[in-house]
């Protein structure tokens, strides 16, 4: 469907090595390799660029932990991609410990979750992309986008082993992580695309890989602990043996010595004496609700570039696997019709909105509010609640129930926080709110200021509720 490759020196040309096709996608990470692979596997002329070499792609500064194989579109060979690179399948809860010595259990009530080789996963999903037909090009750093004067975005443009490349193409696809600088480089004026987005919706996170002489005990756990600044420590074992230790801070507090902090803990557990460092890695993620709007025309951007990720913990695997394969389906939809503007490309957002984008989006609200709150008040608030109304609390329905007993004996041990207890009884009705709005989703830009004045309604209500500063 594309042009042969070409050299173009023309003035105001794209520059020496041009390379036409039909679909471009900026990054080797989760939603790069799997919106490749899936461009690639309806035979469209797909190229994925990736700054790293070959050797590196796939190291990125991950929490390591999923849901299972049931996460991933079925378009790589997720038999292959599990026997690889999932080390430990057995993650049957998640057990917060607060720092003092406490702990709150929370199982998964029947589901496992896994662990994973990041470097591994990385390596094969790439694999797979390559295996499907997209042409992986190593090396490649992107510096700008090309664009219309009418605003469509045309491809993009960097350098290769010191050489300027051009890539042209129809579709765009933004797989370049948090922070993207195709985002900084592309004029966004005339179309709906989010631009709200600051540092202050992120966190700076640093992560090892350990080794440590004796099995643990809670290699069926993932276990998380609060820091300073709204933070957390997290141990996820990889295998019994190979714990990835890491924490996070949100970039709207002060900073954290994330490096300092992290060994401290270590150094305080007595199941990582003697341990081994075999790798260490730091990252920027982002803890905000999905883009508003991703698309623009020829333009899609998804995953971490899109802020598809738990706003709590910045997992993003999921949201990344996901978005990326509905983005891939959209381009080549859009792409058949011979039309990539932003309503042609639309139905994408609005498949993120009403799946998983709800959910990080009401998730978001208690983001919020933790952060109008100092830790101690948390901490105790979480201490002494139920592990699965926590559970409840948090994500989604509110299932479970209380006898009286429990009721009494939750409302003695946090005595002294009833006030913030009936805030996030009133953040939680908020949530439902949002989860209803993100439903009604408009199906086109016409909907859309609409759509946002009225969710930005909810969020003033969550703000004034919280006496938080507004995060948007």
């Amino acid at each position: 469907m594309a042009a042969e490759p070409s050299d173009s020196d023309a003035p105001g040309g794209p520059g020496r090595g041009t390379r036409s096709c039909d679909i471009v996608v900026v990054g080797g990470g989760t939603a790069g390799a799997f919106a490749a692979a899936t461009a690639a596997s309806e035979g469209l002329d797909v190229v994925l660029v990736e700054r790293k070499s070959e050797a590196e792609a796939g190291h990125i500064a991950c929490g390591d932990a999923i849901k299972g194989k049931s996460t991933f579109p079925d378009v790589v060979d997720l038999d292959y991609l599990k026997s690889e690179s999932f080390t430990n399948q057995n993650i049957t809860r998640a057990v917060f410990e607060n720092p003092y010595g406490e702990t709150v259990e929370i199982p998964f009530g029947g589901i496992s979750g896994a662990v994973i080789d990041r470097k591994r996963y990385g390596e094969v999903i790439l694999e797979e992309a390559d295996r499907l037909g997209a042409e992986l090009h190593y090396d490649t750093v992107v510096q700008d986008v090309l664009q219309d004067d009418d605003g469509r975005i045309r491809g993009v443009r960097g350098k290769r082993g010191g050489e300027v490349v051009a890539y042209e193409a129809e579709v765009t696809i933004d797989g370049a992580g948090a922070l993207s600088i195709l985002q900084d480089r592309a004029d966004f004026s005339r179309a709906s695309f989010d631009t709200n987005v600051s540092y202050s919706q992120f966190c700076s996170a640093y992560r090892e890989i350990v080794e440590v002489n004796e099995p643990v005990e809670w290699d069926d756990a993932i276990v998380f602990k609060p820091t300073e600044e709204l933070g957390y420590l997290w141990y996820f074992p990889r295998s019994s043996t190979e714990i990835n230790a890491g924490l996070g801070f949100q970039m709207n507090k002060p900073p954290m010595k994330l490096v300092g902090a992290l060994k401290r803990d270590l150094r305080d557990r007595a199941e990582f004496a003697g341990a081994t460092v075999k790798d260490k890695l730091g990252a920027a993620l982002p803890t905000r609700r999905p883009y508003d709007s991703a698309v623009a025309p020829g333009f899609i951007a998804a995953g971490d570039s899109a802020g598809h990720v738990n706003p709590t913990t910045g997992g993003g695997i999921p949201g990344a696997a996901k978005s990326a394969h509905w983005a891939a389906k959209r381009a080549v939809a859009a792409i058949s019709d011979g039309d990539v503007s932003e309503e042609s490309l639309w139905e994408y957002n609005r498949e993120v909105m009403t799946s998983f984008g709800k959910s990080f989006a009401a998730i978001d609200l208690y983001n919020i509010w933790g952060g109008s709150h100092e830790v101690d008040e948390l901490v105790k608030i979480v201490s002494s609640l139920p592990g699965q109304q926590l559970a409840d609390a948090v994500a989604r329905s509110g299932t479970s129930s209380m006898g009286l007993g429990l009721k009494l004996k939750t409302l003695a041990k946090t005595f002294g926080y009833w006030d913030e207890l009936y805030e996030l009884y009133r953040i939680q009705r908020k949530a439902a709110e949002i989860r209803d709005q993100y439903n009604a989703y408009p199906a086109s830009p016409r909907g859309f200021d609409a759509w946002r004045e009225a969710r930005d309604a909810i969020m003033d209500e969550v703000y004034a509720i919280s006496g938080a500063e507004p995060k948007y």
